[in-house]
């Protein structure tokens, strides 16, 4: 059995709420989430990783990644295209959060485009389920979905946050 992984956490005060980033040690990017939403983290991390089978300790700027985040929120919006991730996840999951990343800062799509952009234009439910599964927001562009209407819908970290991430990528 494979040792568990062992994660740092580093919290970052931003303009919309505490953000949590957590890395791994070689300092890819595993999870991002705020702070209220710790739960979910946690549980998405369960999920991907199996319950008990991670630690999280406090580590200051672990890889970088909170001077990177920091950066982003001061404006540096392309600096989330730079940063390693990984995420362990179907390989369903992987193609939405492959897809996400392609997604350009300033823009949004719909779940159908989304799925669309996937090569399974008919998944649209399971492309807004994987999206909602992503364990790396921001980085990983989830809030750039939006509905076919136009709408916001379905944020991990509330719609004023998603509101606020697209009007600070020029989306809105």
């Amino acid at each position: 059995m494979a040792e568990p992984l062992d994660l740092r956490v580093d919290r970052l005060a931003t303009p919309v709420g505490e953000l949590l980033i957590l890395a791994d040690g070689e300092g890819r990017l595993r999870a991002i989430d705020w702070t209220d939403h710790e739960a979910r983290m946690r549980l998405l991390l369960d999920r991907s990783c199996g319950t008990g089978r991670y630690s999280i300790s406090a580590a200051r700027d672990p890889g970088g990644l909170t001077t990177a985040m920091r950066s982003y929120f001061r404006g540096d919006l392309a600096v989330i295209d730079t940063l390693r991730v990984e995420m362990p996840g179907t390989p369903f999951q992987r193609s939405v959060w492959q897809a996400l990343r392609k997604i350009h800062c300033g823009t949004t799509i719909t779940y159908a485009e989304l799925a669309t952009r996937i090569g399974k234009p008919q998944a649209i439910r399971a492309a807004g389920l994987a999206n909602g599964r992503n364990p790396i927001g921001i980085v990983v562009p989830c809030h750039r979905v939006i509905g076919s209407n136009g709408t916001l819908t379905g944020y991990g970290g509330g719609l004023p946050r998603k509101k606020w991430l697209l009007e600070h990528e020029g989306a809105m």
